[in-house]
């Protein structure tokens, strides 16, 4: 069992058809709120190994994995990861940014504890999973470079990037944008109108061209910071629909880790003033295996 699509990715490459894959978050769901089922609670206790991303994004599963670690293997992708690797944005009151898959760099260590988990579990098969995480490493050290290369070809004085909620910072870093999110780490948290007024006056000062809506939160605030901007004689557009906590629908190319990436990528390439190489990664060097329908229980 997993949790949300990213990490059900991870399962599913590293794993092939030595495993099945059962995934609680669909797309659209939202994983900072999302309250497990008792449907949820069963299957879980019913799974030989369960995954989950960690650094607090599925906080209100916290006791949920707590409880079943007692009788089987529970593993948060990112534990691995080290904590200088990890952000810790201001006004987070100590909790660390649980984002990391914006990252494609960072979010590629967390194979190391799918490998390890799987091959743990079964060691008759730990050569195929070696190899198939040794695969999936290099179709993600090709979509990093891929995003590296497109977002340094938006001018520099446009390289800001306005979303909802703070769940880029870390593709911020990664891709050297500017990240300003109008809702904190959690969607929990509510944006009052001084925040809106302030980005209001960045966008217009800055000249932003485009803000961008989140797959899996409400469009209230961005619209807001677009009319409160055509208010003050500014038109920002709504550069496109990413993806920050889910994946996009299933069975489509942004259903899957390596589209929702090249989505949000090529998407604000695009709209912020620079041009993706051959149009967009899916049209480069990219398995057919990442294309592929992916299910959801």
């Amino acid at each position: 069992m997993t949790t949300t699509g990213m990490v059900a990715e991870l399962v599913r490459h590293v794993g092939g058809d030595r495993v099945t894959v059962k995934q609680i978050m669909g797309a659209g769901v939202d994983p900072h709120l999302y309250k497990a089922t008792r449907d949820d609670v069963q299957k879980i206790m019913q799974a030989d190994l369960v995954f989950y991303s960690g650094l607090m994004l599925e906080g209100k599963m916290a006791d949920v994995f707590v409880k079943v670690a007692r009788s089987k293997p529970v593993y948060a992708v990112t534990e691995l990861i080290q904590e200088d690797q990890l952000l810790e944005p201001e006004g987070a009151e100590g909790h660390l940014d649980p984002h990391v898959w914006m990252d494609v760099a960072a979010w590629s260590q967390c194979i190391d504890v799918v490998e390890k988990a799987l091959s743990d579990y079964s060691p008759a098969h730990a050569s195929e999973f070696q190899s198939r995480a040794n695969e999936y490493r290099t179709q993600l050290e090709k979509l990093h470079e891929y995003g590296k290369t497109s977002i340094a070809t938006i001018p520099e004085s446009s390289r800001i990037l306005i979303t909802s909620h703070d769940a880029f910072n870390y593709f911020g870093r990664a891709y050297s944008l500017e990240v300003v999110g109008v809702q904190g780490l959690s969607t929990e948290s509510e944006a009052g109108l001084q925040r809106i007024n302030e980005l209001v006056d960045l966008i217009v000062d800055r000249k932003v061209k485009a803000v961008f809506v989140e797959s899996s939160v409400s469009r209230k605030n961005i619209m807001a910071l677009v009319e409160g901007a055509q208010s003050k004689g500014h038109t920002v557009e709504i550069g496109g629909e990413l993806f920050s906590d889910a994946m996009g629908p299933d069975g489509s190319y942004e259903g899957t880790y390596v589209g929702m990436l090249d989505h949000n990528i090529t998407s604000v390439t695009k709209a912020l003033g620079g041009t993706v190489p051959d149009g967009q990664f899916r049209k480069q060097d990219v398995s057919s295996e990442s294309s592929a329908v992916r299910s959801v229980d």
